[in-house]
């Protein structure tokens, strides 16, 4: 493994046997939640925060405590970089001080610039455009569920909704990683980038892959392993929902729409969820629902990442023991 400094900014940072070799990763944690410890010290691990969070939140500082480091825990509210001081500013302190950053934020040039100017791992714990950790996450649940991670290539999976936001992109460029079936579907004006769309498209056929963006929802879901929504009002857009949902409830995802799905389809949704508009309760509730599965992989599937990087950069391999 040649040395080189590797952040996780999109789903495409990786190739297909990398993004393998990080969900391998992940299934022996989720199997020994202390398979690996590569901040033992502790090493600090700078996690910031510039949007609310649950589950990113608590599965990056349990998860860095369980690596044996210091989840260091920054608020907007509390930081300077809240107040504007420079990206790069902030990049060059960290990481004098931090073995790794993590950060949920706005626009992608954001985490770009950190890593631009960072010497340790930058991971996007969320921007407006990819969610990348989530992914992961979500592969790692239909492993679980369908064979292990070898039996992902060829699988068929279909995102509903708001098909124009960072849910979406990751997908597309995750999905295609990954050698998938990777079906996207949305209302007109709603749709991804072209620019994504193409990089999915090439990526997915060097993988055995395809890609299909529609606004036909039933043509999205047809015989489709995985069924995945998303909230339709992005954080910060809450007092617009009763205008912003209306293009979106033919692609709820209900009993219905699930039947048009293979018969044991599996559902996912990163929540929050709100019952009753994306997804009713009887599917997110319901037997073919595996959200909670999908919650805790959040938490192994970032312990793999973060170890996965720090032993690329400190080229120790023994830091991923057997990955069969």
């Amino acid at each position: 493994m040649a040395h080189e400094l590797r952040h996780m900014l999109r789903d495409d940072d990786i190739n297909h046997e990398e993004q393998r070799q990080i969900l391998k990763l992940a299934e022996k944690f989720r199997a020994d939640r202390f398979y690996s410890r590569p901040f033992e010290g502790p090493q600090a691990v700078a996690v910031l925060f510039d949007k609310p969070s649950t589950r990113t939140r608590s599965s990056f500082s349990i998860g860095v405590a369980e690596l044996g480091g210091y989840p260091l825990v920054i608020d907007k509210s509390s930081s300077q970089l809240g107040r504007g001081e420079p990206v790069a500013d902030t990049a060059r302190v960290l990481t004098r001080m931090a073995y790794g950053i993590v950060w949920r934020t706005f626009g992608q040039d954001r985490v770009e610039e950190m890593a631009k100017y960072a010497t340790c791992p930058v991971v996007n714990a969320l921007t407006d455009q990819f969610h990348p950790c989530q992914v992961l996450a979500d592969l790692q649940t239909i492993a679980m569920h369908r064979g292990g991670v070898d039996a992902l290539p060829g699988q068929t999976i279909a995102y509903l909704g708001d098909a124009a936001n960072n849910m979406a992109n990751s997908y597309l460029l995750g999905g295609a990683v990954a050698g998938m079936n990777v079906r996207v579907a949305g209302p007109e004006g709603y749709l991804p980038d072209p620019k994504i769309v193409a990089d999915a498209e090439r990526i997915a056929a060097e993988n055995g892959g395809s890609i299909l963006v529609t606004t036909d929802p039933k043509e999205a879901v047809a015989d489709a392993d995985c069924v995945f929504t998303d909230t339709w009002v992005s954080m910060g857009e809450e007092a617009e929902y009763a205008i912003r949902s209306k293009p979106f409830w033919n692609y709820q995802v209900n009993a219905e729409l699930m039947s048009y799905a293979k018969p044991d389809a599996l559902f996912q949704h990163c929540l929050p969820a709100y019952r009753g508009k994306e997804v009713t309760s009887e599917v997110i509730d319901g037997p073919q629902s595996v959200v909670w599965d999908e919650a805790e992989n959040r938490l192994h599937a970032q312990k793999a990442l973060l170890t996965w990087l720090v032993a690329w950069q400190r080229e120790d391999l023994s830091l991923l023991g057997e990955l069969a």
